[in-house]
């Protein structure tokens, strides 16, 4: 089943549609973006081997299909003073997960949220730079969302930081 997304074109009207997959240019426009979004877009074309206008325009179109979300850097927590990190295992009042949500993703710390299946209604990546900042938002603001049933705590020990993800091949 495709994915129905809405498409934002200059001058045009938004469009709903199937998500088209991205081809070969596509994919490795993205790849090399992953490994240095500082490039110039003359050097992205040249690495990725099409016209300077190609590369413009591609950009302009995985920026609008929501393939491109941003240019960031990567930055090492630990060195930013965030050495304390945590998944934090949420179980919510059923039919109350929207305003959980909301509530969530306010926690100071909070790197990702995801909703899942299974045992634990939400998984929570907490990065804060002591154990005092931690246990204030696991045991204090964490518990003050009303929508929260309980929480379990698993202490990050290391962790190993691998490269994005490379952008999925068509079938």
């Amino acid at each position: 089943m495709a994915t129905i997304v809405l498409f934002r074109r200059p001058g045009r009207t938004i469009v709903p549609g199937p998500a088209p997959p991205l081809d070969a240019v596509d994919r490795r426009l993205v790849a090399l973006l992953q490994d240095d979004a500082r490039l110039s877009v003359n050097e992205l074309a040249r690495r990725a081997g099409i016209g300077r206008a190609t590369a413009y325009a591609r950009l302009d179109g995985l920026r609008d299909r929501g393939v491109i979300t941003g240019f960031r850097a990567e930055v090492d927590p630990a060195a930013a003073g965030n050495g304390i990190a945590a998944y934090v295992f949420v179980d919510v009042e059923q039919q109350r997960w929207e305003q959980a949500k909301a509530a969530l993703v306010t926690l100071p710390g909070l790197v990702h949220l995801s909703l899942t299946s299974g045992a634990h209604d939400a998984v929570l990546l907490v990065r804060c730079p002591d154990i005092e900042n931690l246990r204030d938002v696991v045991l204090v603001r964490l518990h003050q969302i009303p929508e929260v049933r309980s929480a379990q705590t698993l202490f990050v020990l290391d962790e190993v930081r691998l490269p994005p993800l490379a952008p999925a091949e068509p079938r």
